[in-house]
């Protein structure tokens, strides 16, 4: 049989999570954010979850047409936009919205034939300093799009630097004072802006990672109070227990030393697995469903785990290594990265169902 690791998909929290979401940008369109194959999850497991979004939004061309296929009627937007003459072809046929950030992308869409015209997010750089036209060519920017017979609805657009620190007015303030008198429809809210910054919310919201039921700022402890839910949960077994004396080491490098008498499980998960290597000694883990802790380094296809906690754990014991009791923020807090980086990394070799 196969290593007794899987990971489960629950589309019901999505669906919950997106509701969340609505209620908290009453009066604003929402597009659900599946880019990166919807944060590891599969875009084909969630999409049913995502119905009562009022458009989809990533960064993958293929993907856009995945999407489309399935059945998808709204909108769908690509968040880059378009790179190539061949990819706004398929935006044409695909009836895709795309983000325009540069004039290279404007010429793109003004040199071809199409169909019809293509909406577009016309994105601001109002500091972020990734993509964007700067505040200070950006009305010319609109005024040739607004002249292209290839472009249709113009979506004016901004992406936030530090939402999830509280800090958004410098952003806001530059993209309301260029945009003024601009008619068009604002997209600005990311998910911190979502929870945290209702000014920002506008016309349309751009939730990610809380549709998943992670933190945008990669700590629980600012989401305690949110009553968002874990879309995804990692599970595996003990394939190995070993009884340790005071002074016994644990793993490669030694980097637990045992203080006393105590047992440890080995559980069959590791960092080739998608699990954080540099998770340190005492992440939250759960075996039986008792929390305990990660004791010494992650290997590449095993970890170990203090079973104090568990008396009665045995070879076989089921364990949490994240989901609706142990959050992946919690984690990814310890090994110095974020919840978003732990559902990309899932490897494919992990099998993976819908519960």
């Amino acid at each position: 049989m196969p290593r007794p690791i899987f990971a489960e998909i629950h589309p019901n929290a999505v669906r919950h999570n997106l509701e969340l979401v609505k209620q908290k940008a009453i009066g604003a369109r929402v597009w659900g954010v599946v880019k990166a194959d919807a944060y590891g999850h599969g875009i084909e497991r969630v999409y049913a979850a995502l119905k009562a979004a009022d458009g989809i939004a990533l960064l993958d061309l293929n993907e856009a047409v995945r999407v489309r296929e399935l059945g998808w009627t709204k909108p769908i937007l690509l968040l880059e936009g378009i790179f190539t003459a061949q990819d706004v072809q398929v935006a044409d046929q695909y009836r895709l919205t795309t983000a325009v950030h540069c004039d290279e992308q404007l010429a793109l869409l003004s040199n071809s034939r199409l169909a019809r015209p293509i909406d577009i997010y016309l994105k601001m750089n109002t500091g972020m300093n990734r993509l964007g036209f700067p505040p200070e060519a950006f009305r010319a920017a609109w005024e040739q799009a607004r002249a292209c017979a290839n472009i249709g609805e113009i979506t004016l657009m901004n992406h936030f630097a530090n939402a999830d620190e509280g800090e958004v007015d410098w952003q806001m303030d530059r993209f309301d004072a260029v945009t003024a008198g601009m008619p068009g429809q604002r997209s600005l809210a990311n998910s911190a802006s979502v929870l945290w910054h209702p000014r920002t919310h506008r016309d349309w919201v751009r939730p990610g990672i809380v549709l998943y039921g992670a933190s945008p700022t990669g700590l629980m402890k600012h989401i305690a109070d949110e009553p968002l839910e874990a879309s995804m949960t990692l599970r595996s077994e003990v394939i190995g227990i070993q009884t340790l004396q005071e002074g016994d080491t644990v793993g490669y490098g030694r980097t637990f030393t045992a203080s006393h008498a105590m047992r440890i499980g080995v559980v069959a998960c590791g960092y080739a697995d998608g699990y954080p290597r540099h998770a340190q000694t005492g992440t939250p883990i759960a075996v039986d469903g008792v929390r305990t802790r990660v004791v010494g380094r992650i290997s590449m296809d095993m970890l170990t785990v203090d079973l104090s906690p568990v008396p009665g754990a045995h070879v076989g014991s089921q364990v949490e290594l994240w989901g609706r009791q142990i959050r992946i923020d919690d984690v990814a807090s310890s090994a110095g990265t974020i919840g978003y980086e732990l559902m990309c990394a899932l490897a494919r070799r992990v099998p993976v169902g819908v519960a």
